[in-house]
């Protein structure tokens, strides 16, 4: 055989076998995003998120998150966490928030993880495991669908398999599905299946497997003012209580709604008709 064809053979088992992949610099950046096709974890230079002190009407949620979170960043045994409930809730940004707050006091990466690259997992936290960092693996707006069989792979991360979840990971997901799949998905299977109460233990059971569980529900009108408020006087918007009042309520109306995001959308209004930039 010539020396080009066995070159040839090793290219091609160089593509079903890549090598494992280099860790990267973990102090280029607080944050990383996961990505495949080729394996990486790309730095993010400016991550999005509000300070904390702006995140209002959740204050259990977010004490149970930021005691659990120094816990890990300390070296400390902590739980996994799947923040559920309401969208627009704050849910996502208490993650973000709660990283910042954290990793000034001791230092702790983010890697995001998209719900569609979870069959690869466990390469990344292979790489993760090698690292002398602490990861906070973030998975937004984490559900499955009915034929959807990604939620296997998320129990590497829960469970971690033979070799068991690194130490220095935890895993925080967000979802609108407190069980992570649609109600009808679950009502279906048990009504059809032989043995009802095992046609869905397996997936229903993947939310049991987060040891917090963090609910967020829609705000009140109170609470959706002072959201806006806290906004006004941390960018520095001027505007009497009435107006604020007047303005919001009617901006809530036209949405149908109110929740964390909404407040924000009015305030990003509003600071642009005031010209002030944010």
């Amino acid at each position: 055989m010539s020396d080009e064809a066995l070159s040839r053979i090793a290219e091609a088992l160089e593509r079903l076998s890549p090598a494992p992949l280099a860790a990267p610099d973990f102090d280029a950046a607080d944050a990383f995003v996961w990505h495949v096709d080729p394996d990486r974890l790309e730095p993010v230079e400016r991550i999005s998120r509000v300070d904390l002190s702006l995140l209002i009407g959740i204050d259990r949620s977010r004490d149970t998150l930021l005691a659990n979170t120094r816990q890990f960043a300390r070296g400390l045994p902590a739980n996994n966490a799947l923040l559920w409930g309401a969208r627009g809730m704050g849910k996502s940004s208490l993650v973000k928030a709660i990283h910042g707050a954290v990793n000034a006091e001791h230092p702790v990466k983010m890697v995001e993880l998209q719900r569609e690259d979870l069959p690869s997992v466990g390469r990344l936290l292979a790489l993760l495991r090698r690292s002398e960092h602490r990861f906070i693996l973030f998975c937004d707006d984490l559900s499955f669908s009915h034929d959807d069989q990604h939620y296997k792979s998320l129990k590497a991360v829960l469970d971690g398999g033979i070799e068991g979840r690194p130490d220095n990971v935890v895993l925080y997901a967000t979802s609108n599905r407190r069980h992570l799949m649609p109600r009808d998905m679950i009502e279906n299977e048990r009504s059809t299946a032989i043995s009802p109460s095992e046609a869905t233990e397996e997936k229903v059971s993947l939310s049991d497997r987060f040891g917090l569980w963090l609910g967020f529900h829609p705000c009140s009108q109170d609470d959706y003012l002072a959201m806006i408020r806290g906004y006004c006087d941390a960018h520095g918007v001027a505007i009497d209580d009435d107006t604020l009042r007047a303005e919001a309520i009617e901006w809530q109306a036209t949405r149908g709604g109110r929740s964390g995001r909404v407040a924000w959308q009015f305030f990003t209004d509003l600071a642009g008709r005031n010209g002030v930039a944010l």
